[in-house]
């Protein structure tokens, strides 16, 4: 076994599976460690390094795709074997082609890219362990009669209210039972909506920026989108309010609270005029909120401003628990909310009620609150380290949130050129995602998101300092 020295607790050190990926890695390619040496168990070295499981598992996933390790059922994690005449070497690892089809699906098997800046969820390490294992011990003892049909077409009831109360804390009363449906994960909650209340050649209004893969729900569903400029405060309402009249849209589609992929919040008097506007036109506003856990208060929220009456609300958990066990949920008026789970049904039947009994547990007996502080916690030390080195770069950052995953950042270079930055950074191990992801028709853009846990790795500023 090797030594391990892993650092903890700096802002600059690399995260904790980047550190036993290169620790296990050197000593391999040093044959300290020999073809046909057997890993210490995920469990074992879990317990002896003080890691969470998932950071072991993550770690060792990473050295399987790189060819270094392999898995065998039964038999754990095995250095590869490097000997030509009894094995072939392991492939050099080559990039995966930068296309749509890459980043909307491949992107989520592909465990290959070093470095993960363009990625858009937490590092596995910082999972809830303890709130997640005490949830599946939980779901051990339920007795299986009661999983055995579909489960009711709205969700687990237990869940559904344990959303109402978080919802009321935030000043939105709703009844669990008529105004909450649950979801395989906030997007599906999206294509639901769309599915219901849309149909194609229908106009609606979308953020510009905004969530990469709402814009690819609206193309498959032949609708007309149109984009509104996104401000620090929220929307440009001026430009809002022209599209409206020009073009009659049906919805307006909108992150509030650190949107994906800028970070901004909307300001009361944005939201204000936005909600003014959707009223006058008769138009619906989807009100995409995931991240509302992860932001600090105050933040204005357009379904307790207007009753749901015209608002659709949308959340979810993959920012807070695990983006694995896709759990989302909408909440609307309750005749809608009866078509929307119609739809549901029609498209995919129920949603899983083992995984919506874990996610309920972890609200309640997984020190849920507590969790969301230490990721808030950790999420504004990556921000501070990671401006510090766009600042160093002489970058213009759109907004500093301080919190959220996600800051939006304008490089010098030609909005043309973000693409072959792109691809030249995937050859060195880096994955970054310009700004033309999340626009409306591709539009070229000069900015990148950053995803601040996983944009800490040195190599990534030595990328970007000798590209710019």
């Amino acid at each position: 076994m090797i030594e391990l020295k892993l650092e903890r607790g700096s802002r600059q050190a690399p995260t904790l599976v980047e550190q036993l990926v290169r620790a296990f890695s050197s000593a391999i390619e040093a044959e300290t460690l020999r073809a046909g040496a057997i890993l210490p168990s995920v469990r074992r070295l879990a317990g002896q390094q003080g890691l969470s499981t998932f950071t072991v598992t993550e770690a060792y996933g990473r050295l399987v795709s790189m060819g270094l390790v392999t898995a065998r059922r039964g038999s754990g994690y095995r250095v590869a074997q490097r000997d030509r005449s009894k094995r072939p070497r392991p492939v050099e690892w080559q990039p995966p082609s930068l296309t749509a089809t890459w980043l909307l699906s491949d992107v989520f098997a592909d465990h290959s890219v070093p470095i993960k800046s363009g990625c858009g969820w937490l590092p596995n390490e910082w999972v809830n362990e303890s709130g997640l294992h005490h949830a599946l011990r939980a779901m051990s003892r339920v007795p299986a009669a009661r999983l055995a049909d579909y489960g009711h077409p709205y969700g687990f009831a237990p869940l559904r209210e344990r959303i109402a109360e978080q919802l009321d804390r935030h000043g939105l009363p709703v009844d669990a039972a008529t105004n909450v449906l649950l979801t395989a994960g906030a997007t599906q909650a999206l294509d639901l909506i769309v599915r219901t209340l849309l149909r194609p050649g229908d106009a609606v209004v979308v953020e510009d920026p905004g969530y990469c893969n709402l814009l690819q729900i609206l193309k498959l569903a032949g609708l007309d989108v149109h984009g509104v400029p996104r401000t620090v405060a929220g929307i440009d309402t001026d430009v809002f309010e022209r599209i409206v009249i020009e073009h009659r849209p049906k919805a307006i589609f909108l992150n509030t609270t650190l949107q994906n992929p800028t970070g901004a919040t909307f300001s009361m008097a944005s939201a204000f005029r936005l909600m003014q506007i959707a009223e006058r036109h008769g138009m619906w506003v989807v009100e995409d909120d995931v991240n509302r856990e992860l932001a600090p208060p105050g933040a204005p929220l357009l379904a307790a401003m207007e009753g749901l009456n015209r608002v659709l609300y949308v959340g979810g958990f993959a920012k807070t628990i695990t983006p694995s066990l896709r759990c989302g949920y909408v909440v609307a008026e309750r005749d809608v909310l009866r078509e929307l789970a119609r739809t549901k049904m029609a498209v995919g039947l129920t949603s899983s009620e083992a995984t919506e009994r874990i996610v309920e547990k972890v609200l309640t007996e997984g020190r849920y609150a507590r969790h969301v502080e230490f990721v808030a916690d950790k999420l504004k030390d990556a921000h501070a380290l990671v401006e510090e080195r766009l600042d160093a770069l002489g970058v213009t950052l759109f907004r500093r949130p301080r919190a959220g995953l996600f800051v939006w950042a304008s490089l010098p270079i030609d909005p043309s050129d973000a693409g072959t930055v792109a691809t030249r950074a995937l050859e060195h191990g880096i994955w970054l995602a310009p700004g033309s992801y999340f626009r409306p028709g591709d539009a070229p853009s000069a900015c990148f998101r950053f995803n601040v846990p996983y944009s800490v790795d040195d190599a990534l500023w030595d990328f970007l300092s000798k590209s710019l």
